[in-house]
C-alpha cells in the first residue's frame, strides 16, 4: 500500500534525469518541475454543469525535466509504459501564422496543446523528459497533471504573467482542442491551486475557490484503484454532457447549476426518463457538494460520509457511470465500522474509489477490501498536497 512518503518525488526526478541523460547526449537537465494529480472527494460530473466540486491535490505527481535549445526544435520523451507509441516526439516551436496540430502519439497531444495555448512568448526549443507516478486511466487526472507540469515548465523558459486562473484555463483549452476531451475546469484548477492540508471547494460558475482544512491526523483518505481502465474520450462523456445541456434547455436555464429539484420535477414530463435522471444526479450532487464542504469544515465526518454514499448511489443509478468493480469496492469498504463513507471518483467506467475513514481502521479496511474484491486492487493512503513545484536540480 502506497502512502505519501512512498510517492516521494526524489526517485521519480532521479529516474527522469537518468532517462534525460541517456536520451540527450549525457548532459544533465537544467529545469525540473512537477504538478499533482487529484482525487475528487465529492462533486462528480458537476464541473461542466457550472456546479461545485471538492477535490484535493495528491502527492502523486507528473515531473518534467529538461533544458532549452537554440534551434527551435522541441524533443520530448515519456517514460510512461502505458503511453501509446512512439515514446518520443520531435516538432518545431509554433511560430506566428503557424500552429501545432493534434495527431499521434496521443500522449503528446496534451503537451502540444499547452505549448500552443501558452500565454507568453516567444518560446525557445527544448529537450524534455516526462515521468509520472499517477496511474493512467485511473480517474486521478494524470492528463491535467501533465498539462500543468508542461505549463509550469514553459514558465521557466519564458515567463507569463503568473495568473493561476488563466494558467488553469489555458490547460483546459489544451485538453479541449488537442485531446478532444470536453472536460470541466476542476482537474486543471486543483492541479494549479492545490494546497497541502486542504481540499479545495471550487465554484465552477464563478471560478471562486475556498480552501477547506483537511489536516485531522485521525483521518485517512484512501484511494482504491480497481485497475479497470477507462477511456473517457469516447462517446459516454460527451453523451452525458449533451443530456445535461438538453435538460437545462428544457428548464429554461443556462446550466443545471441554475435549476432546482422542484423545477426538474415540474418539468419531468417534458424530457425523456434518461435525461431526467441525468439532471436529477447533477442537481442533487451540486447540493450535496455544498453540504459536504460545510461538514468537512466543521469536522462532521459522519455527515460527510453519508453524502459520499448518496453521491455514489446517484452516480450508479441516475448517471450510470459506475461499474460492477467500483460498486464492489464501495460496498466492501462500507462494511467496516471505521469507514465514514466511500464512493467512486473520477469520470467513471472503472478507475478509483475514494474512502474517508479513521486512520486506526486503515489496515483492516484494506485487508477486507482485498478479500471481498473480485479483481486485484491497488491502495493509496493519501494526504492533501500542494500544486505545481519547481525543483532545483543539482
Amino acid at each position: 500500500m502506497a502512502g505519501p512518503k512512498d510517492s516521494h518525488l526524489g526517485p521519480l526526478l532521479a529516474a527522469a534525469r537518468g532517462v534525460y541523460k541517456a536520451a540527450f547526449g549525457g548532459v544533465d537537465p537544467k529545469i525540473g518541475v512537477s504538478a499533482p494529480g487529484r482525487v475528487n472527494l465529492i462533486g462528480e460530473h458537476t464541473d461542466y454543469n457550472q456546479g461545485f466540486v471538492l477535490p484535493m491535490a495528491l502527492h502523486m505527481r507528473t515531473v518534467m525535466v529538461g533544458s532549452p535549445r537554440q534551434d527551435g526544435l522541441i524533443s520530448i520523451v515519456t517514460t510512461a509504459e502505458e503511453a501509446d507509441d512512439p515514446k518520443s516526439v520531435q516538432f518545431l516551436v509554433p511560430v506566428e501564422g503557424g500552429a501545432l496540430k493534434p495527431g499521434e502519439p496521443q500522449w503528446a497531444n496534451y503537451v502540444k496543446g499547452v505549448i500552443q495555448h501558452y500565454r507568453a512568448g516567444p518560446l525557445p526549443g527544448f529537450n524534455a523528459v516526462i515521468a509520472s507516478n499517477i496511474p493512467l486511466g485511473g480517474g486521478l487526472s494524470s492528463s491535467a497533471s501533465l498539462e500543468v507540469a508542461t505549463y509550469t515548465f514553459l514558465q521557466q523558459l519564458c515567463q507569463d504573467d503568473g495568473d493561476p486562473v488563466a494558467k488553469a484555463l489555458a490547460c483546459q483549452k489544451a485538453e479541449h482542442t488537442f485531446a478532444m476531451m470536453p472536460c470541466g475546469i476542476m482537474d486543471q484548477f486543483i492541479s494549479v491551486m492545490g494546497k497541502e492540508g486542504h481540499a479545495l471547494l471550487i465554484d465552477c460558475r464563478s471560478l471562486e475557490t475556498h480552501l477547506v482544512p483537511l489536516t485531522d491526523p485521525n483521518l485517512v483518505v484512501l484511494i482504491t484503484n480497481s485497475n479497470v481502465r477507462h477511456t473517457l474520450t469516447g462517446s459516454e462523456y460527451s453523451t452525458r454532457k449533451r443530456q445535461c445541456e438538453e435538460a437545462a434547455k428544457v428548464l429554461g436555464k443556462a446550466s443545471l447549476r441554475e435549476a432546482s429539484m422542484s423545477s426538474l420535477e415540474a418539468s419531468k414530463a417534458l424530457m425523456s426518463e434518461e435525461v431526467y435522471r441525468r439532471a436529477r444526479h447533477v442537481i442533487g450532487e451540486i447540493e450535496r457538494t455544498s453540504k459536504a464542504a460545510e461538514a468537512l469544515q466543521s469536522r462532521n465526518y459522519k455527515r460527510f460520509g453519508e453524502l459520499m454514499v448518496e453521491s455514489h448511489n446517484s452516480l450508479r443509478n441516475d448517471y450510470e457511470v459506475s461499474c460492477a468493480e467500483l460498486d464492489e469496492l464501495v460496498a466492501a469498504a462500507l462494511e467496516d465500522p471505521g469507514v465514514y463513507g466511500s464512493r467512486m471518483t473520477g469520470g467513471g467506467f472503472g478507475g478509483c474509489t475514494v474512502t474517508l475513514l479513521e486512520s486506526s481502521a486503515t489496515k483492516n479496511v484494506v485487508r477486507h477490501i482485498k478479500e471481498k474484491y473480485s479483481g486485484t486492487a491497488t491502495f493509496y493512503c493519501t494526504k492533501a498536497s500542494d500544486g505545481p513545484k519547481v525543483h532545483p536540480l543539482p
